[in-house]
C-alpha cells in the first residue's frame, strides 16, 4: 500500500481509476474491515506534496528526496521477506496500478524501475512485463516469453500462438521464466472464464497450475497447453504413451481394471485418484509394466511395454509409496551407489558431481553426510526422505515416471515441495503419473490431467482437474454446477468429487443407507458418453533410453561395496556378530569342560564325555548363526529390488554380492568360535578341519536364509520358519537319535535314511566325529590295522556263527519241516545265497564252487555241508587276518610304551577321546549283528566297516563310515561330506536364483484361490 501510494501521488496525484483499482485489489485479498484499514494507509501515503507537483510553467518536478528514500527502504524490507515469485507479483501489480489510468509518466516508471532493480530481477523480464501490461499490438508483444490466443494468427516470430475460434480481441499470456510464473489478461469484450470465474478485461490474472480458460467457442485453453507451447523448443525427447482398452483380472477371478484408455505425450503431470479399493495401485502396476494386463496394450512410442521390454528398457521409472533407501548409508551414499548402477561410462568424478548437483537441486546437499536412518529413528525428515526417493529415479531421468502416494505421511509444506519437484520434472519434458490421495486444492490443480477410478476399476473421469468438480456437479444436477472452485478464495476441494461419486441413498427417516445413488457402472457409462479420450500422433522414434548399466563384474563390485559399507556403518550389528560367536563358544566350552575324577582339578581331554555333544552343538550354532544373519537380507531389500528391476540389473551379481558378504561374516564367526571353544576344550590340531566344517554348514544356512528371505513377505513368518528349519537338522543330524532307532517307516539299518542325506548337519557331524577319532595323533598310526582287526573279529565272533545258525535252521526244515515256516525257510536260503556270494567277492582266494542260484527246492543237507566247509576255511582266513593285525598293533603299542610311557600316555590323553570312540564304535549297542530281510548287517564298529557300493555312483553308506565311495574311488569321510554340503549349497543357490520356492508357493496359493472361486 505504501508503494501504491508513493507511485500514485506522482505527476498530479491519484486518479479515480487508480483508487478503484486499489479498492478492488484489497477486496480480493482481505476482509471488509481490513480493506478500510489498508485503504486509509494507501490514502495517507498518496497525498500530494511539493516535491511532486507541477510548476507554474506546467513542468513536472522530480520525485522528492524523502519519497525516494522511503521507496528504497520499503523495497529493501520487501526484499528480505518475499521470495522471487512474490516479488514478480508485486512488480506486476505496480505496473497494473499505473496502467489503471494509462498514466505512464517518467517519474512513475522511474520508481518502478527502482523497485525492479532492488528486487534484482532480470532486465529482459522487467521489459517483458512492461510490454505485456502496456501494449496490445502483436508487433510490440513479439518476444519469447509471450503466448497469444486469437481468432487469427497474429504472425508472431518469437512468441507463441493458440488458435481460439470466434474470440474477440486476444488472450495474452506472459511467462516469467526466472520465477516460473504465468500471467494472463484479455483485451476483448466477450464473457470468458478463468477456472469458472468471469474475467475482467481491465485486470491481470495469475495463471497457476491446473488453470483453464473457457472461451466462447472451441475447447478450453488449459495450463498444460500453454506450458506445452513454451516447451516446444526444450531439449527433451518426444514420447507418446498410449493405453488401449486395457483390462486386468486378478488370479482369483475378480476384475481389477476395465476399459482403460489413456493417451499422453511428454511434459505432462497426470494424477490418478480413486476410492480405496478402486484399483489405483493396480493401474499404476499395469501402466508401469509390473503387472501384465489381461487384455489391451500399453504402448510407448508404439512399442508394447509388456511384450517388447527390450525396446523400452530404461524408459520407465517407478517410485513406490514405501522407502527405497538403505537406512545405514548416508544421503550421498544412497544416491551414489544408485548412480553407479545406472551409468557405466561415467568416472568417479562425474558420478560424484552428478550426485552433488542432484542433491543441490533437491535441497538435500547440506544433509548429504547424514545417515538416512529408519522412519522410527529419523536422521532426516519425512519430506527429505521422499525427495531422496525421488532423486533415486530422477538422477537417471527416465522418460516416463510413476509415483505412488508421494505425499502420504508428509506435512502440507513437504507435500507441496515434493509435488513442486514433480511438476518441475514434467515441465522439463518428463511424463509423470502420480497416484494421489486427498490432495489439497493447490496440489490438485498442479496436475495437467486427472484420471479418476471408481470401485471395481471403472474409469469415471479423465481430463482437466479444475473441470472435474464441474463435470460431476452437472451429472448430479447440483446448483451452481458451472462453478468449480470457490469464487472468493479460488480453492477447489477434491473431496467433494468423491462425496458426489460415493453418495448414498437416504431412507424415509433421513438416515443414509448402504446403497449408492449412482453405481460405478452408471458413472462409467457417463464417462464413455461424455469424455473424449485425447488422440496423440504416435512418435516413431525409439523411446529415450536413460540407462547404461555396467558390466556384470562392476555390478557385483558395486553391490558388494554398498552392502559392505551399509553393514560396517551399523556398529551394533558388527559388534554383535563379532563378539557373539567367541562369547558363545567360550560359554559352551566352559560349561562342557568336564573333569571325570572328582578328586582332581586336572582336565583330561580323553575323559571328557561332552566332546560329542559339543561337536553337535557347534554344528547347531553354525546353522543358527548362518540363518540369523541372512534371514532378513533380501526381505529388507525387496522394495529396492522392485525398483531396480526396471534397470534390468543382473540378479546373480546381486545375489553373489550378498553371498560374499555373508560368507565372509560366517567365516569370521566360525573362526572365532572354533578358536575359542576348541582351545578351552583342548581339541588339538583340528582347528582347520573344525573351521572348514562349521563354515561349510554356516554357508549352507546363509543360502537357506536367503531363500526364505526372498520367498516370504513377512519378517514374522521368516523368523517363525527358523525353528522349522533347525529342528529337522537336529533330529536327523545323527547325534540326538541314532538312525537305526528311528521310525522304521523311513529308516534302514544298513544305510543312513534317505531324508537324512539332505541334512547337512548329518554330513558335518559324521565327518567331524570320524575325523576326530580316525585322524588324531594317537589313533591315526594304528587305525588301518585296527580296522582289519575289527573286521576279522566280527567275522569270527558274530558273522560266521550267525550264518551257521541260519544254515542249521534251514537244514532242520528240510529234514522235518517243523521248526520254521515255509516263508522263513525261503528267506533263509536267499540270505545264505547272498552272503556266500558277498564273501566270495571279499575273499576271492578261497575257492568255493556254488551253484548259480541256490533255490529252496535245491537246498539240501549235502549242500549245507559244503557251505559249512567253506565257512571253516573262511573262519581260518579271518583268524589269520586277526592274528596278524593284532600282532602289528601290539608291537606298535609295546614299542611306544617302552620308549616313553609318559609321552605315549600324554598323547593319548590329549588327542584321543573315549566318548567319541564309544559312539563311533557303537560299544553300547545291544545288537552286534542284525538280520534285515535277506542280508546280515554289521551293527558294531561302523567306524571300521569299509563301504561296499552296489554300483559305480553309489555313495550312500552306514553312519560313521571311515571312508566314502564315489565313481570308483574312496575318499576321506570328512572331506567327502564337506563336499556334499557344498553340493547341497549349490543346489540351494539354484533354487534361490530362479526363485523356485516363491514360485511354488504362489502356484499353490493360486490353485487354492482358484478352487475357492470355482466353489
Amino acid at each position: 500500500m505504501q508503494l501504491f501510494g508513493l507511485i500514485a501521488k506522482q505527476d498530479g496525484g491519484v486518479e479515480s481509476n487508480e483508487t478503484e483499482y486499489v479498492r478492488t485489489f484489497l477486496r480480493q485479498q482481505l476482509n471488509s474491515e481490513a480493506v478500510e484499514e489498508y485503504f486509509k494507509l494507501f490514502l495517507k501515503h498518496s497525498k500530494d506534496s511539493k516535491g511532486s507537483k507541477e510548476g507554474e510553467e506546467g513542468k513536472v518536478r522530480l520525485t522528492s528526496m524523502k519519497d525516494s528514500v522511503r521507496i528504497l527502504g520499503i523495497c529493501k524490507k520487501i526484499n528480505k521477506q518475499l521470495n522471487r515469485e512474490q516479488k514478480v507479483v508485486v512488480l506486476v501489480r505496480l505496473y497494473e496500478l499505473v496502467n489503471a489510468d494509462h498514466k505512464f509518466t517518467e517519474q512513475r516508471m522511474a520508481i518502478i524501475n527502482t523497485v525492479a532493480d532492488v528486487f534484482k530481477l532480470p532486465r529482459n523480464e522487467i521489459s517483458n512485463i512492461e510490454s505485456f501490461i502496456i501494449h496490445n499490438d502483436p508487433e510490440k508483444l513479439d518476444f519469447a516469453g509471450l503466448l497469444m490466443a486469437k481468432d487469427e494468427d497474429p504472425g508472431l516470430k518469437e512468441g507463441r500462438f493458440i488458435h481460439a475460434p470466434g474470440l474477440h480481441g486476444a488472450i495474452i499470456i506472459l511467462r516469467v521464466k526466472s520465477a516460473d510464473l504465468y500471467f494472463m489478461r484479455y483485451t476483448g469484450d466477450q464473457e470468458i472464464f478463468l477456472n469458472g470465474l468471469v474475467i475482467n478485461s481491465r485486470r491481470i490474472y495469475l495463471f497457476p497450475n491446473g488453470s483453464f480458460i473457457k472461451v466462447p467457442k472451441g475447447k478450453p485453453i488449459y495450463f498444460t497447453d500453454v506450458v506445452g507451447h513454451f516447451m516446444t523448443d526444450a531439449d527433451s525427447s518426444r514420447i507418446t504413451y498410449e493405453v488401449k482398452d486395457v483390462g486386468f483380472q486378478f488370479k482369483t477371478g475378480d476384475i481389477g481394471l476395465r476399459n482403460i484408455e489413456i493417451a499422453e505425450e511428454q511434459g505432462k503431470l497426470i494424477g490418478i485418484m480413486g476410492a480405496s479399493g478402486a484399483g489405483k495401485t493396480t493401474l499404476l502396476n499395469v501402466l508401469s509394466g509390473i503387472e501384465t494386463p489381461t487384455k489391451g496394450q500399453v504402448l510407448i512410442n508404439g512399442y508394447d511395454l509388456h511384450h517388447e521390454k527390450e525396446q523400452v528398457e530404461g524408459v520407465i521409472g517407478v517410485i513406490p509409496q514405501d522407502d527405497l533407501l538403505i537406512e545405514e548409508l548416508t544421503v550421498f551414499e544412497n544416491l551414489y551407489y544408485n548412480a553407479k548402477l545406472c551409468f557405466k561410462d561415467k568416472g568417479e568424478e562425474e558420478i560424484t558431481q552428478l550426485v552433488n548437483e542432484t542433491l543441490k537441486s533437491l535441497g538435500l546437499y547440506d544433509r548429504r553426510q547424514l545417515k538416512v536412518g529408519s522412519p522410527l529413528n529419523k536422521m532426516i525428515s519425512g519430506g527429505q526422505r521422499k525427495r531422496l526417493n525421488i532423486a533415486l529415479e530422477l538422477i537417471r531421468e527416465p522418460g516416463v515416471l510413476f509415483v505412488d502416494e508421494p505425499t502420504s505421511g508428509l506435512s502440507s509444506r513437504d507435500s507441496e515441495n515434493v509435488m513442486n519437484l514433480l511438476r518441475e520434472l514434467s515441465l522439463k519434458g518428463k511424463l509423470i503419473f502420480v497416484v494421489i490421495h486427498q490432495p489439497s486444492s493447490d496440489i490438485y490443480k498442479m496436475f495437467d490431467k486427472m484420471f479418476i477410478l471408481d470401485t471395481g476399476g471403472y474409469p469415471v473421469y479423465y481430463g482437466n482437474p479444475s473441470e472435474s468438480l464441474i463435470y460431476f456437479k452437472r451429472l448430479d444436477a447440483q446448483i451452481n454446477s458451472d462453478v468449480g472452485e470457490c469464487p472468493t478464495c479460488g480453492n477447489l476441494n477434491p473431496e467433494l468429487i468423491f462425496n458426489i461419486i460415493d453418495s448414498n441413498v437416504i431412507d424415509e427417516y433421513g438416515n443414509y443407507t448402504d446403497k449408492r445413488k449412482v453405481a460405478p457402472e452408471e458413472w462409467h457409462d457417463h464417462y464413455k458418453e461424455i469424455i473424449n479420450i485425447p488422440e496423440v500422433k504416435t512418435v516413431e522414434d525409439k523411446p529415450p533410453r536413460s540407462l547404461n548399466i555396467p558390466s556384470w563384474f562392476k555390478q557385483f563390485k558395486i553391490y558388494t561395496l554398498r552392502d559392505f559399507y551399509s553393514k560396517i556403518s551399523n556398529k551394533q550389528y558388527i559388534l554383535l556378530n563379532l563378539l557373539e560367536a567367541p562369547l558363545l563358544g567360550f560359554i559352551l566350552a566352559y560349561l562342557v569342560r568336564y573333569i571325570a575324577d572328582p578328586t582332581s582339578d586336572v582336565y583330561i581331554f580323553r575323559e571328557n564325555e561332552n566332546i560329542p555333544p559339543y561337536i553337535f552343538m557347534g554344528i547347531v550354532v553354525a546353522l543358527f548363526f548362518g540363518l540369523i544373519i541372512s534371514a532378513e537380507e533380501i526381505f529388507k531389500d525387496a522394495k529396492i529390488l522392485k525398483r531396480e528391476a526396471f534397470l534390468n540389473l543382473s540378479r546373480s551379481s546381486y545375489l553373489l554380492s550378498k553371498i560374499l558378504i555373508l560368507f565372509t561374516i560366517s567365516a569370521i564367526q566360525m573362526l572365532l568360535f572354533v578358536g575359542v571353544a576348541n582351545a578351552v576344550l583342548g581339541i588339538k590340531d583340528m582347528y582347520l578341519e573344525f573351521w572348514i566344517a562349521l563354515f561349510s554348514i554356516s554357508a549352507f544356512a546363509n543360502i537357506l536364509g536367503l531363500i526364505i528371505s526372498a520367498s516370504f513377505n513377512s519378517i514374522i513368518t521368516i523368523y517363525i520358519l527358523i525353528p522349522l528349519l533347525m529342528i529337522p537338522q537336529m533330529v536327523l543330524g545323527g547325534a540326538m537319535f541314532t538312525f537305526d532307532k528311528l521310525n522304521k517307516d523311513f529308516t534302514s539299518p544298513d544305510v543312513v535314511p534317505a531324508v537324512a542325506e539332505f541334512m547337512p548337519s548329518r554330513w558335518v557331524y559324521e565327518g567331524l566325529m570320524v575325523h576326530q577319532y580316525k585322524q588324531n595323533n594317537f589313533k591315526k598310526n594304528i587305525f588301518d590295522v585296527e580296522r582289519k582287526e575289527s573286521a576279522a573279529d566280527f567275522k569270527q565272533v558274530y558273522y560266521i556263527p550267525e550264518l551257521r545258525s541260519i544254515i542249521s535252521e534251514s537244514v532242520e526244515y528240510v529234514n522235518d519241516g517243523d521248526n520254521i515256516s515255509r516263508d522263513q525257510y525261503e528267506k533263509n536260503v536267499e540270505l545264505i545265497h547272498n552272503e556266500i556270494n558277498l564273501e566270495m567277492n571279499r575273499v576271492p582266494a578261497i575257492d568255493f564252487t556254488e551253484p548259480e542260484r541256490i533255490n529252496p527246492e535245491d537246498f539240501s543237507p549235502e549242500l549245507a555241508a559244503e557251505i559249512n566247509d567253506y565257512l571253516d576255511k573262511l573262519l581260518a582266513y579271518y583268524q589269520n587276518v586277526f592274528y596278524k593285525a593284532n600282532t602289528i598293533k601290539e608291537k606298535f603299542l609295546t614299542a611306544n610304551i617302552t620308549s616313553n610311557k609318559d609321552k605315549f600316555q600324554r598323547i593319548k590323553d590329549d588327542y584321543f577321546n573315549e566318548s567319541i570312540e564309544d559312539i563311533v564304535r557303537k560299544v553300547f549297542d545291544k545288537n552286534k549283528i542284525l538280520r534285515e530281510e535277506n542280508h546280515l548287517i554289521q551293527m558294531v564298529d561302523p567306524i571300521y566297516q569299509k563301504p561296499e557300493p552296489s554300483n559305480f555312483l553309489d555313495f550312500r553308506t552306514h553312519f560313521f563310515a571311515p571312508s566314502k565311495y564315489f565313481a570308483g574311488k574312496y575318499f576321506e569321510t570328512l572331506w567327502f561330506n564337506i563336499t556334499v554340503v557344498w553340493v547341497l549349497t549349490i543346489l540351494l543357490y539354484v533354487i534361490l536364483y530362479f526363485d523356485l520356492l516363491k514360485k511354488g508357493l504362489n502356484f499353490a496359493g493360486n490353485i487354492k484361490l482358484t478352487g475357492k472361486k470355482r466353489k
